[in-house]
């Protein structure tokens, strides 16, 4: 079938609407026609050039709702009608870290960044003037239909009103498992959040959610830190210098028990002043992406190690999808996450590149894309 889709055609570039061509699905997969996507930093990261994609033209947009309109041959399990939400990451639930409750670290994994299936570095099912065009992570949300490996869509009840479920494909598990799964925080405690965009927001209420006593959202943007507040956040403050000082005013003078960041474009910089904001035996979680080319962070070994110290990698937040997205989908109905108030603007397909400028403008904490019936 012909589709609609917002693609980068070289980097750095800017999303354009253009028709593609969308291949039926083959065994083990499904066409789903989208309801509504969100606009991750992550789609920006791929049109800068920060984070190198495989090939390009390719489709963009990785976190994405919407209804299941085919089902590949003997592909068990699933119908037309299903509503999914599809998740950014495949979980396959048989290889090593699936096996191990550690589904964000799926080997399927492994060609997300080449545009192509996860299992054929040559195959594809989208294309533009008969030449093949890459979708981000495997699932490629800006467009009006994609064709998905079954392994990156979670059903949910249809019951639930759709718009705000794109959210769980990316930034509402990142942030809030960045807090709930891996920042071990205990009830009482200090913890920053630098940087309170759409990821930070959900550690801000992931990291009340855990049971965090004080928690200080820092950001440059007062837009930003204004919503925080209303998320959870105890405190707001416009630098990283504010906030230790403040962490250390709750903690006899030690720092924050954890630091969670979700900078949108993190650089070095940032994690090294995370560092020095957390007490002994505290914790760094870094989530946010920026240049991944570089690799000049600089950290005292001596000070990890005598003041022993954790620096914590994040990928999706430690999620489990096929577990989180029903479990976060549950505390939604039951009025315990925000989902609707994350959403600060809507657009339509053709107003992709707009609702980027309007991220870089400090406007959104999340923008969604909405598709006609």
């Amino acid at each position: 079938m012909k589709t609609q889709g917002a693609i980068i055609r070289e980097v750095p570039g800017k999303y354009e609407t253009a028709e593609l061509e969308l291949e039926e699905p083959r065994q083990g997969e499904i066409t789903v026609k989208m309801v509504a996507s969100g606009m991750c930093h992550t789609d920006d990261h791929i049109a800068t050039g920060d984070m190198p994609f495989g090939m390009y033209p390719t489709c963009g947009g990785h976190e994405g709702v919407g209804v299941v309109v085919q089902v590949g041959p003997d592909t068990r399990g699933w119908s037309e009608g299903d509503h999914v939400v599809l998740s950014f990451l495949p979980a396959c639930g048989k290889c090593r870290w699936c096996a191990h409750g550690m589904q964000n670290l799926c080997d399927r994994g492994a060609n997300l960044m080449n545009g192509s299936r996860l299992d054929d570095a040559d195959s594809f099912r989208m294309s533009l003037d008969g030449k093949p065009v890459g979708q981000m992570f495997g699932i490629s949300t800006f467009s009006q239909y994609t064709t998905v490996d079954v392994d990156n869509a979670v059903k949910v009840p249809r019951a639930v009103p759709m718009e705000s479920l794109c959210l769980l494909s990316c930034g509402v598990g990142t942030g809030w498992g960045s807090a709930v799964n891996q920042a071990g925080i205990y009830p009482g405690e200090t913890v920053i959040v630098m940087g309170v965009g759409g990821i930070g927001m959900n550690a801000v209420q992931g990291a009340v959610h855990a049971g965090a006593g004080q928690v200080i959202a820092v950001d440059p943007v007062a837009f930003k830190r204004e919503k925080a507040m209303e998320f959870g956040a105890t405190h707001a403050v416009e630098s990283i210098d504010e906030g230790a000082e403040l962490a250390r005013t709750f903690t006899n003078g030690q720092g924050a028990d954890a630091t969670i960041v979700t900078v949108g474009v993190t650089t070095p910089e940032h994690v090294s002043q995370a560092f020095a904001s957390i007490r002994k035996a505290g914790t760094v979680v870094v989530t946010g992406v920026g240049d991944l080319s570089r690799t000049d962070l600089s950290l005292s070994p001596g000070e990890m190690t005598i003041f022993q110290k954790r620096l914590q990698g994040s990928l999706f937040g430690a999620s489990n999808p096929t577990a989180d997205i029903p479990w976060l989908v549950d505390l939604y109905t039951r009025g315990q996450l925000k989902l609707d108030e994350l959403i600060t603007h809507r657009y339509t397909l053709d107003q992709v590149a707009q609702g980027y400028e309007d991220m870089h403008a400090g406007k959104n904490i999340r923008g969604i894309v909405l598709y006609d019936d």
